[in-house]
C-alpha cells in the first residue's frame, strides 16, 4: 500500500462547501459540513488514485504546498 500526499482545496458558499484537488483534475466534492466535506474529498482522492492506478496511469505527488487567505484593505 502507498501513501500519498495531495493538496485539498475547501471552500464555503451559499450552497455549502465544496472541495478538489488541484492535483487530480476532475477530483471534487461538495459537502453541509466542514468534517463531511473533508472526508468526502478523502473519498474522491482515494477512488481517483484507484482508478488511475487500475489504468497503469501515474499519480502526481505534492511535496509541499502553502496556501493561505489574506485580507487587504485598499
Amino acid at each position: 500500500m502507498s501513501e500519498y500526499r495531495l493538496t485539498g482545496k475547501i471552500g464555503h458558499d451559499e450552497d455549502g462547501y465544496w472541495a478538489e484537488c488541484p492535483e487530480l483534475q476532475g477530483c471534487y466534492t461538495q459537502g453541509d459540513t466542514y468534517e463531511e466535506t473533508v472526508q468526502n474529498l478523502r473519498e474522491a482522492i482515494t477512488l481517483h488514485i484507484e482508478d488511475r492506478l487500475d489504468c497503469g496511469e501515474d499519480v502526481p505527488k505534492s511535496d509541499s504546498v502553502s496556501l493561505l487567505t489574506l485580507n487587504v484593505a485598499v
